[in-house]
């Protein structure tokens, strides 16, 4: 009589661009990709949105609203474009009612953009650290607000990453998500399908002397769930009043939710 083994597992699978990779792989693929490009990543965001990216991250913070010692995590808070915003916010909050000064935690899972972050400079508010969005090394229920902007379609799992959101914040909290999303008429989606996949990759090339970093970047974006399945994943991770807003026709949303 054979010996009997047990099936092995498949692989985790996830999705880098257009290609479908195991998810251990593609941690390993996306940190490469912002190791490439953090040196030039504010350049290469400005000239991209034509500055409109600006106004996105503007109305995500407003909509945050930090207040005078709350406790606000940043993830995949890269050179600290939304912290900034958050810590000016929550500075004049304090200034109208005063109280003690709010905690931003930037965390970012690529050394070389947080580095790239504090050479621009920092605020008394903010924290640095490298972390990842699926395992967060943060006790349940101590956060008041987590956002994440640009960066939850680069995890491995997209779903793992809301489900630690929700455990970190606390009942109530507040939850943010900015990202790139899906043109809701057929004007926008056929101009910025032509401008995401012709014109990005070659100002990647140009400007940050790396095509292939942009050329994932447009295909991670046209993978991505687009707005209501997203809400669909949020109402899974636990989210209560779960809805969004779309700007620019839709190429951005803001998604948010309660804990």
């Amino acid at each position: 009589m054979s010996e009997q083994t047990a099936p092995s597992e498949s692989p985790k699978m996830s999705t880098f661009g257009f290609r479908d990779v195991e998810a251990k792989e593609k941690v390993n693929l996306v940190h490469g990709v912002f190791k490439n490009v953090a040196a030039k990543y504010d350049l290469m965001n400005d000239v991209m949105s034509v500055g409109v990216h600006h106004l996105w991250k503007d109305a995500a913070c407003a909509k945050l609203n930090p207040q005078p010692g709350e406790v606000i995590i940043d993830c995949a808070g890269g050179t600290g474009d939304i912290a900034r915003r958050l810590a000016k916010l929550a500075r004049a909050a304090k200034a109208r009612r005063g109280g003690k000064d709010a905690e931003i935690r930037i965390i970012d899972y690529n050394q070389a953009m947080i580095e790239a972050g504090i050479q621009k400079g920092s605020e008394p508010e903010i924290t640095w650290s490298v972390g990842d969005a699926m395992n967060l090394a943060i006790p349940d229920n101590s956060v008041d607000a987590y956002i994440i902007s640009f960066g939850i379609r680069n995890v491995a799992d997209v779903q793992v990453a809301l489900n630690e959101a929700k455990r970190v914040l606390k009942p109530g909290g507040r939850f943010f998500c900015l990202e790139f999303s899906h043109p809701t008429t057929g004007v926008v989606e056929s101009s910025y399908e032509f401008y995401a996949f012709k014109i990005i990759p070659f100002m990647g090339q140009m400007i940050a002397n790396d095509r292939d970093s942009y050329q994932y970047l447009v295909e991670s974006i046209k993978r991505f769930p687009d707005q209501e399945t997203f809400r669909g994943m949020m109402d899974k991770a636990g989210f209560r009043r779960t809805g969004y807003t779309n700007f620019t026709g839709g190429v951005c949303a803001l998604h948010y939710g309660w804990a």
